[in-house]
């Protein structure tokens, strides 16, 4: 004989501990968000503190070598700085759609293709570009 799903006290338990892992996984998303705005910022200050170092060497003397070098950090920097406010709206954006999947009591799925592996090859190529640029000048 089965038991009244009404009657057996484990229910109200499983249903608080339900709350609570969902509560767990929301408090875990934040920590998930977090990260990657310290790290967005942090590609994003890199950048704009390139240009400027760059800068200063080109006003200290300036030569047609600094010249080259600002421009080019001009560039880099630029790049970064859009990687990483590109990166920062993609996060933003995926976890309020998470937020919102756990509030309708949904399961969140990983996505196909991550974040992190999108800037991970967009800093390799940027890296690439940045090499092949001073090795042909």
């Amino acid at each position: 004989m089965s038991a009244n799903p009404e009657s057996d006290p484990r229910v109200p338990l499983a249903e608080r501990r339900t709350k609570l892992a969902a509560f767990r996984t929301s408090i875990a998303l934040d920590r998930t968000t977090l990260a990657w705005i310290r790290t967005t910022l942090t590609m994003t200050s890199f950048g704009l503190g390139v240009i400027g170092f760059f800068r200063t060497q080109r006003q200290q003397a300036e030569t047609a070598e600094t010249i080259r070098m600002h421009q080019a950090a001009i560039h880099f920097g630029i790049a970064l700085v859009l990687i990483g406010v590109t990166a920062t709206i993609c996060v933003a954006v995926s976890h309020l759609r998470n937020l919102r999947k756990l509030h309708r009591d949904e399961i969140p799925r990983p996505a196909i293709w991550p974040l992190s592996i999108t800037i991970a090859i967009l800093l390799a190529l940027l890296a690439l570009a940045g090499l092949w640029s001073f090795t042909t000048h």
